[in-house]
């Protein structure tokens, strides 16, 4: 079975996530998950990337700021790269986690993700928005460089945004809002990270046929909402 590693910096993030590790593990086609916590900022992510557990596919995830102005509060941003110290890692599984994501009646966006030393607000949101980066954290670079070769992927719930700064009257809702989000997330980490993992793993011969990500996820997708992926290219700007 697929061990899949969840990191999240907060405990609230934790327990969003967390859910999954008595409701998920053991089924056809999901992971067997352990959450860690990694606590907040770029030391004690580092400090954590060297303690991980034995994983087979890992995932950051937690609340995140929005760099772009069309994100909204509550939206999901999965990272195509995550820039970091210097460097850019670049993530060959985004694109089939968005769409699995979308299909829990969140808004998700792919782009580039940030990792920052420090909370970004003001004229230096803007500054990083004109790399072409929609979103920013504190604590991915470290992690994800740790998974070597092996799957991984980035998740953030957006909480602030250009136009709702994190100190505002409506940090409050937005932070329950991007809390609903990750934990209706939930299903979709877990059915990603196997298929990841069977996908590296898989051999010259052909693989035995797999469910659709639709038909993975249908079990869990709440009856009434619906899906929006939105695909913001790396050149989008301020």
């Amino acid at each position: 079975m697929t061990r899949l590693v969840i990191c999240a910096a907060l405990g609230v993030e934790a327990r969003a996530v967390g859910r999954l590790r008595a409701r998920r593990g053991g089924r056809p086609g999901r992971a067997a998950v352990r959450v860690v916590r990694t606590g907040m900022g770029p030391r004690r992510a580092e400090a954590a990337a060297a303690r991980l557990p034995e994983f087979d596919a890992l995932v950051v995830a937690g609340f995140g700021g929005a760099l772009d102005a069309r994100l909204r509060p509550g939206d999901l941003v999965v990272a195509t790269e995550v820039r970091s110290g210097g460097r850019t890692l670049r993530c060959r599984w985004a694109g089939p986690l968005a769409r699995l994501l979308a299909l829990s009646g969140a808004t998700v966006h792919r782009g580039p993700i940030i990792t920052a030393g420090h909370t970004v607000t003001g004229a230096e949101r803007g500054a990083l928005a004109a790399t072409g980066a929609v979103a920013v954290d504190m604590e991915s670079g470290p992690l994800v460089e740790a998974a070597g070769a092996r799957p991984w992927a980035v998740v953030r719930a957006i909480v602030d945004t250009p136009r709702h700064p994190l100190v505002s009257p409506g940090t409050v809702p937005h932070g329950l809002n991007a809390w609903r989000r990750l934990w209706a997330a939930g299903p979709a980490l877990s059915a990603w990270a196997a298929a990841a993992h069977a996908a590296e793993g898989a051999t010259a011969a052909p693989p035995p046929p797999r469910p659709s990500p639709s038909a993975m996820y249908a079990p869990f997708t709440p009856s009434g909402m619906k899906a929006t992926e939105i695909d913001l290219p790396e050149e989008v700007g301020p």
